[in-house]
């Protein structure tokens, strides 16, 4: 029982006992009180003045002074004004230190008996992972653990997007540029060396592209589009705001770039052709074109391996596209069948659901030529979990250009009368981008994982040399350090901001000592074991500290302590990492302020000295598991 239903509990007790009258905890109101003023909590008496038949301000009066009187919790009170205002005594900050000091899996909540699947990650396997990969991979990660404290038996999942035309671009330009060219033969990470090809195949587009630009079927294009007055001078204000030109040359420009490059992809490219043909090729079985896929996706599989390990993100299972993509196509199918189908088919064979009634609109599910859209494999590959796991909720960790996406995915599950899905939530997230701008994949310009990774590695490397506080320690043992606090600092920096901000990521902001870092969390852990350390050296006694009187900043900790359970609970319900970040963050901010403000170990004040060791115990172990569940280590050492 955390100290809100302890004090809820306590006027339970107490109006039964003062007025002979029954009420429940949920009719019970309280609210912290500001630092400023006197109080831990008030209780709002004005929703018992007319069961009670008083005035509000006489039964705070009442309620405190037996509240006082009868309960070892409370030290005191004060009536304002309808409002009993309780403090909260040494006593009990210290019987729950004893408690917490007992339980090294402190805030883990108790099983709850529901299942949730999370899907988190989900790449193609024609590029290596990027800066927007670990932003979802992490905030995954973090709400999978916090699921768990919470109760939840989790599973984590993803869908590896291992089929499709973006895949075979990157095949079809290693048959034409690779020279049989391996992860072995190039020293390159298996996803790397595909990504290499993806890169290469843009290129080779639009090098083929801007020949046809110069061409009289492109000027007849380009002219046709002009005549459109109506859309022209929507694209030339669009252009102004944008603060660029708009003559001849950026409309010309504009429209080769946005208007129609997609379309000359699909009907004119030569090189686009065959990456399409090489699908087809693929759906039908051709053993050169799926014996070539399974090799560069093995080089793929074991790159992202490598980049999950050292991210420290793992998955219960891997559902692949390839073997999934046809389960929604058949649900489909089996449901337009029936009389009252909620799918319908449209003059030209493609098969639709209308959703307007949910304010969303008409959505293809199937193509007229019966191949699947996104939406129908999201479909299958719900039905296929639900099977799996038989879940109460399920989670997608997807980016924020997919909000409309997963409106129509849930709907249409929940017409399709699945039991979870009204329990599915998408976790949306905004961009993330370096101080450098935008990534763009196809043209080489993402900010690779690995690459940000040992960057920041040997930023913190750098400055933890600089400053020679770990001379004496094995190089393993300082690699090991220089690893947790490079992850803590990547991890804390993308998991404090709400995931639906986008976000600028600065590598070398996110190192530092000092302000709101993963490095200032993880050095108040290191704090609390100096103090296990020195203390081993000092020659005196532990001794009981039952009688001690608590300094502010001692209560404060304790209450920050005390609140983890409730934080653990809110960030599950909110699916929100954030909240564990800026938590751990608050309570190592009081931590340091208690280092720099008290004399821990004081020889002249063994009580103080005493409860001040545990209290350094009890943080360190709040520390510990509440940054565990957003993925971070804590090094004994900086």
């Amino acid at each position: 029982m955390n100290i809100e239903e302890a004090i809820k509990d306590s006027v339970c007790q107490a109006i039964q006992a003062l007025y002979d009258k029954e009420i429940s905890q949920k009719q019970v109101q309280i609210k912290n009180i500001p630092k400023e003023q006197d109080g831990d909590y008030s209780v709002i008496t004005f929703p018992f003045a007319k069961l009670l038949g008083k005035a509000p301000q006489q039964i705070a009066e009442e309620l405190g002074k037996y509240l006082a009187d009868e309960t070892a919790m409370i030290s005191n009170y004060n009536a304002v004004k309808g409002f009993c205002n309780l403090s909260i005594g040494d006593g009990y900050w210290l019987s729950f230190l004893s408690e917490v000091l007992q339980n090294s899996n402190y805030g883990q909540h108790p099983a709850n008996g529901e299942t949730v699947v999370v899907e988190y990650s989900s790449p193609n396997t024609n590029k290596p992972l990027h800066l927007g990969h670990i932003r979802n991979n992490l905030l995954g990660y973090a709400s999978a653990e916090i699921l768990k404290a919470a109760g939840y038996a989790v599973k984590k999942v993803q869908i590896i997007n291992d089929r499709g035309v973006h895949i075979c671009k990157s095949m079809l330009a290693w048959q034409k540029f690779g020279n049989g060219e391996t992860p072995e033969s190039s020293g390159m990470k298996g996803d790397h060396l595909v990504g290499k090809y993806y890169v290469q195949f843009e290129k080779a587009f639009q090098a083929e592209y801007k020949v046809w630009q110069e061409s009289e079927e492109a000027s007849l294009k380009l002219g046709e589009w002009l005549a459109n007055e109506k859309v022209v001078a929507r694209v030339v204000k669009q252009l102004t705001k944008k603060d660029k030109p708009s003559d001849a040359e950026a409309l010309k420009a504009y429209f080769f770039k946005d208007v129609y490059k997609n379309k000359y992809f699909n009907e004119y490219s030569s090189i686009g052709q065959e990456a399409k043909t090489m699908l087809q090729d693929w759906e039908a079985g051709k053993k050169e074109v799926r014996d070539l896929w399974l090799t560069m996706n093995g080089w793929v599989y074991k790159g992202f391996e490598a980049t999950y390990k050292r991210l420290g993100v793992d998955f219960d299972k891997l559902y692949y596209e390839s073997e999934t993509y046809l389960e929604g196509k058949n649900m489909v199918e089996t449901e337009l069948a029936k009389e009252e189908s909620i799918f319908f088919k449209k003059d030209d064979g493609s098969t639709w659901i209308d959703l307007k009634d949910a304010k969303l609109d008409e959505k293809v599910v199937l193509r007229k030529d019966g191949t699947s859209m996104y939406i129908t494999q999201d479909i299958g590959t719900a039905n296929l979990r639900f099977q799996d796991y038989k879940m109460d909720k399920m989670v997608y960790v997807v980016g924020n250009e997919q909000d409309y996406h997963f409106k129509v995915l849930f709907e249409i599950l929940a017409r399709l009368g699945h039991p979870y899905a009204k329990n599915c939530h998408h976790l949306s997230y905004g961009m993330v981008n370096l101080t450098t701008g935008r990534m763009k994949s196809r043209e080489g310009t993402v900010v690779d994982a690995d690459d940000l990774m040992q960057s920041i590695y040997e930023n913190v490397k750098k400055e933890s040399e600089d400053r020679a506080m770990l001379d004496g320690l094995s190089d393993e043992a300082k690699h090991e350090i220089w690893d947790k606090v490079a992850l803590g600092a990547l991890k804390f920096y993308i998991l404090k901001v709400e995931s639906k901000k986008s976000m600028i990521f600065n590598p070398q902001q996110s190192i530092e000592l000092q302000g709101q870092t993963g490095p200032y969390v993880q050095n108040a852990y290191v704090r609390t074991q100096a103090v296990q350390r020195k203390f081993e050296t000092k020659d005196f006694k532990l001794v009981s500290y039952e009688n001690y009187q608590l300094h502010d900043v001692e209560r404060d900790i304790l209450i920050y302590v005390h609140d983890y359970p409730n934080v653990i609970q809110t960030a599950a319900k909110n699916y929100n990492p954030a909240d564990i970040a800026n938590y751990i963050y608050n309570l190592a901010k009081a931590y340091h302020k208690f280092w720099n403000d008290v004399t821990i170990l004081d020889e002249n004040d063994l009580a103080g000295a005493s409860f001040r060791l545990d209290m350094s115990k009890a943080v360190a172990v709040t520390l510990l598991n509440a940054a565990a569940l957003i993925g971070i280590h804590m090094p004994d050492r900086m």
